[in-house]
């Protein structure tokens, strides 16, 4: 009973109106364009449209070019046709009532709605759901996910499907005994298709509503739905809904033995009898049975006992049985209302027989429901178990790996300390030789600085003063001894020689401890020597300084910048056969920068790695115990420049 009731009123595919139908088949043309098109998009397009045409009659061959265009679409990976494929699946066997391998589909159409993230297919396959759960008896899930496909089409606005889903929704709940739902959703369901001009879906949701009311008695308002029904039916030409409404009033006006408006609703649908379907026995039984009604109120028994037994034959033999028991009750009361009391007791027996058995079906349903849910409980409780357990293991085998993990991190983090360590100890070593190296060469410049001031003193206080005064005793025996033209000459070389001597010694020493550098600074020192150089006529050298003149330099630094520039002219002159040489020192903060170029013969830079020089030995030394940098550039024929970089 419950395929049938879904089939006539849940089905989004029915058609409820008879007074529109195709004169030509369209099917053969399909076929003969599908014999001459390509595997394109178009011929799964094409076999869609020919399995639709094959739904409504003949399910087979709607499988068979369903499966077809399945093929295809997998065949050229057309996967915005899968969802529709899937779902043309679903309703197939739906109509062939092999709901197993409908929900089969509906999933797997589902899960393509999900992948696509597309909510319109969603909804269909979740309106799809409900129609299948409706169908198992499994009221439960059915509300559930009609509930699903409700919120999905408000969310995208499908007004087409909205009202229909409130209408199903209201069915269940009416079927489970839960009124008060069941009145809630019919009543949106009306609101909604109002709103929308939804008249398919207003008109279920109008007439399951009724029934709802007609279940509790509330006549009046059972009544008023109905009428609203039957005109908006009439409306719209949807001639299943028009019979629905004629039919539940007719129930109505026959239970509160209301004669005149039976007779009414009883002529209204003799007048409409023509556009009714012929194929519905249902409708068919139901309506002999309301016009066995009108007759009985009418007391027009023998007219009235033909429509009932016409209506009782057509229920009996398609199983009819909710006609069957409208039957059985109008015979009784007509047998009743003639005396023929034992007659009237059989048809009451008949009723009571069928009525206990759809009880007692009733209740053998809902024990294998209860049986079916207990087995089903048991088994997810079982499963629950075991994925306890997995979970279980699971979480002890990720402890496991975790701690090895954690160790692992742990050894690595301990290496990779221990190596820091080592490396920052080395650097220490390194650090303190370096510093080592630097102090051990302080020391030997201080040292050497101090021997150098040592002996410029001694070689001008001591041999200087000596010379002077053998100098002053040779003028003085000179003036008082008569000499020969002869010795008076080699007297006077010998009294040159002596000059030169006194001379020379002087150079040296004020090479060693120039008396500028202590007494006015490094850059007037620094000028005396380049003047020194150019007035001996060996290097014309250019001196130029920058900001020296504004901060004082440590004497210790003065004397090193000194030595270093000193040592880099005495290399020009020995080993470039230079020209010309620029001396340029500049301040800047605490940045001092010293360059010395010549327009020598050059070098290669490379081979500075390999020289054993003193003086390259020492500039370098120098540099590093004032924490420079020192750079050459130089090629052969090009001349050479010297940078150096250091902070005061």
């Amino acid at each position: 009973m419950r395929r049938i009731l879904l089939l006539l009123l849940l089905s989004t595919t029915a058609c409820f109106s008879v007074y529109a139908q195709d004169e030509e088949d369209p099917i053969p043309g399909m076929l003969r364009q599908l014999a001459q098109s390509k595997a394109d998009t178009n011929r799964i397009n094409l076999l869609y449209e020919i399995q639709t045409a094959y739904l409504d009659v003949d399910n087979d061959s709607a499988l068979y070019y369903n499966k077809q265009c399945e093929s295809l679409i997998n065949e050229l990976k057309a996967a915005q046709f899968r969802h529709r494929c899937y779902h043309e699946f679903v309703r197939i066997y739906h109509a062939m009532f092999n709901y197993d391998q409908a929900m089969i589909y509906c999933v797997k159409a589902l899960e393509v709605a999900h992948k696509d993230n597309n909510t319109f297919q969603q909804a269909t396959s979740y309106r799809a759901l409900f129609n299948l759960y409706y169908n198992l008896g499994k009221d439960d899930s059915a509300i559930k996910y009609g509930q699903y496909a409700i919120r999905l089409s408000e969310q995208i606005g499908d007004s087409a499907n909205v009202s229909i889903a409130y209408g199903n929704i209201c069915r269940i709940y009416s079927d489970l005994g839960q009124y008060d739902q069941a009145i809630e959703y019919g009543k949106k369901g009306v609101a909604y298709g109002e709103r929308y001009k939804d008249y398919k879906g207003m008109l279920i949701s109008m007439n399951n509503l009724g029934s709802c009311y007609l279940r509790l008695s509330r006549n009046a308002e059972a009544i008023e739905i109905f009428n609203k029904q039957f005109e908006i039916g009439e409306k719209v030409k949807r001639s299943r809904s028009v019979l629905n409404a004629l039919l539940n009033l007719g129930i109505i006006y026959h239970d509160i033995a209301d004669k005149e408006n039976l007779a009414k609703i009883a002529v209204r649908m003799r007048a409409l009898e023509p556009s009714f379907d012929t194929a519905d026995h249902s409708g068919i039984s139901h309506r002999h049975i309301i016009y066995g009604y009108d007759h009985l109120l009418q007391s027009r028994f023998p007219q009235a006992e033909q429509e009932l037994l016409t209506g009782l034959t057509i229920a009996e033999k398609d199983s009819i049985e909710s006609a069957m028991l409208k039957a059985y009750l109008g015979l009784a009361s007509l047998k009743y209302a003639q005396h023929d009391f034992k007659a009237g007791s059989e048809y009451e027996t008949l009723w009571d027989t069928l009525t206990y058995h759809q009880q007692a079906q009733q209740l053998a349903e809902y024990s294998l429901d209860l049986e079916k849910k207990y087995e089903t409980e048991k088994k997810d409780t079982q499963l629950k178990l075991q994925q306890a357990a997995i979970r279980q293991k699971d979480m002890l085998n990720y402890f496991l790996i975790a701690s090895a993990l954690a160790l692992l991190v742990i050894i690595l983090l301990s290496y990779r300390n221990y190596r820091h360590k080592q490396k920052l100890q080395q650097q220490r070593i390194t650090e303190l030789e370096k510093e080592q190296q630097l102090m051990a060469t302080e020391a030997v410049l201080k040292g050497e600085e101090q021997e150098r001031t040592r002996l410029a003193k001694d070689l001008h206080d001591g041999l200087g003063g000596m010379l002077s005064s053998i100098k002053y005793s040779l003028n003085s025996m000179k003036s008082n001894l008569a000499m020969s033209p002869a010795i008076a000459q080699g007297f006077d070389r010998s009294m040159d020689m002596l000059d030169s001597s006194i001379h020379e010694m002087r150079r040296v020493a004020h090479n060693m401890m120039p008396e500028a550098l202590v007494k006015f600074g490094l850059d007037a020192a620094l000028r005396d020597f380049c003047n020194d150089i150019n007035q001996s006529g060996a290097l014309k050298v250019s001196y130029q300084s920058y900001g020296l003149e504004d901060h004082a330099i440590d004497q210790s630094t003065a004397i090193t910048i000194y030595r270093i520039v000193q040592e880099l002219l005495n290399n020009t002159l020995k080993h470039a056969a230079a020209q010309q040489a620029i001396v340029q020192v500049s301040r800047s903060g605490e940045d001092i920068s010293i360059t010395v170029e010549d327009d020598g013969r050059g070098f290669s830079p490379i081979v500075l790695k390999d020289a054993r020089g003193i003086g390259w030995s020492n500039i370098q030394s120098r540099v590093e115990y004032l924490k420079g940098r020192l750079d050459v550039q130089s090629a052969p024929g090009k001349g050479t420049s010297v940078l150096i970089e250091l902070k005061a």
